[in-house]
């Protein structure tokens, strides 16, 4: 504990700050770009600072079980636990928080508590849908879960390692290296799953915006659902960092300080809105579906990566 440096504290805690404020920026941005598409003036772009701030000041007097108000502690902590194990920006200290310590095992682990933490805290709502909403909810994940399990273990098996900083590090010198070009198969088996995780349309079964409005946005309120909406700038953002540092060789620090922060933009947006554009082109599938999708054509790609992979590496 001597050596242990209490900076990366400060340090994690300025990303994920940083990382909030950056995802209360995607969501006001995507927010006009959706309105736009159907032909609407859409939010101000600054809304989502007004609801977060408005909800964190609200208080409730509704009493559920405990694990109902642990369900939005788990939600937050998958996605900070992500982010702080990440590294942020290549080669810089201030941006690697906890990277050091971190790899693909801890990182998956995370990716499910959030999920695995809601569908706690949804069982003890009192809805008296609250069961099939869970089931449904776990049911995607679960599957879009898969696919990438079998794309991260085809990577891993590429570059001999689980530390996520190592597989950086193998991607630089050029963009020939990112595992996108070296390992396409196992990067499209990802990005299909990549879509399900972000849940948007038309794999946005938990929120089901096109139906009677229930679930997590409703069944909370005040500070509670002031920590999801918190969490929904964070867990994007940080599952978009993780696949950059995966297949798009990550985000190295330049000599230019301004240089490196617009390759991170560059890159964090464009997958972002990977998801965004498909989003806007597909309407909603039904639960089965979703879950039918997921096991035929990202399982199959990424089935045909993991043998791709042990026959060249």
């Amino acid at each position: 504990m001597a050596d242990f440096d209490y900076m990366k504290i400060v340090y994690a805690a300025l990303t994920i700050f940083l990382t909030i404020n950056y995802g209360l920026i995607l969501q006001g941005i995507i927010g006009k770009i959706y309105a736009r598409v159907g032909k609407r003036m859409g939010i101000r772009i600054f809304q989502p600072y007004v609801n977060l701030i408005r909800q964190w000041a609200t208080r409730t007097s509704i009493s559920h079980g405990v694990m109902y108000y642990l369900g939005p502690v788990f939600r937050f902590s998958g996605g900070a636990g992500i982010l702080i194990f990440l590294p942020i920006i290549y080669g810089a200290p201030i941006f690697s928080s906890f990277s050091f310590a971190g790899d693909l095992v801890l990182i998956s682990y995370f990716m499910f508590l959030g999920t695995l933490g809601m569908a706690l805290g949804g069982g003890e709502s009192g809805h008296p849908y609250a069961a099939l909403g869970v089931s449904r909810g776990l049911s995607q994940v679960t599957m879009a879960e898969i696919p990438m399990i079998m794309a991260v273990y085809s990577i891993a098996v590429q570059y001999h390692s689980l530390n996520i900083t190592e597989i950086v590090a193998a991607q630089q010198g050029s963009f020939l290296n990112w595992t996108l070009f070296t390992n396409p198969i196992a990067t499209a088996a990802a990005m299909l799953a990549f879509l399900g995780s972000m849940m948007r349309s038309p794999f946005d079964v938990v929120l089901a915006p096109q139906e009677i409005p229930i679930g997590p946005p409703t069944e909370y309120q005040s500070q509670f659902l002031a920590m999801l909406m918190t969490n929904r700038t964070i867990f994007p953002v940080a599952k978009t960092i993780l696949f950059v540092n995966f297949f798009f060789g990550g985000v190295a620090l330049y000599d230019n300080y301004l240089l490196t922060f617009l390759v991170f933009f560059l890159k964090t947006f464009l997958v972002y809105m990977w998801s965004v554009f498909v989003g806007l082109s597909f309407p909603r599938f039904r639960v089965d579906h979703s879950i039918r999708w997921f096991l035929k054509y990202p399982m199959l790609i990424g089935l045909i990566s993991i043998i791709f992979v042990n026959i060249r590496y």
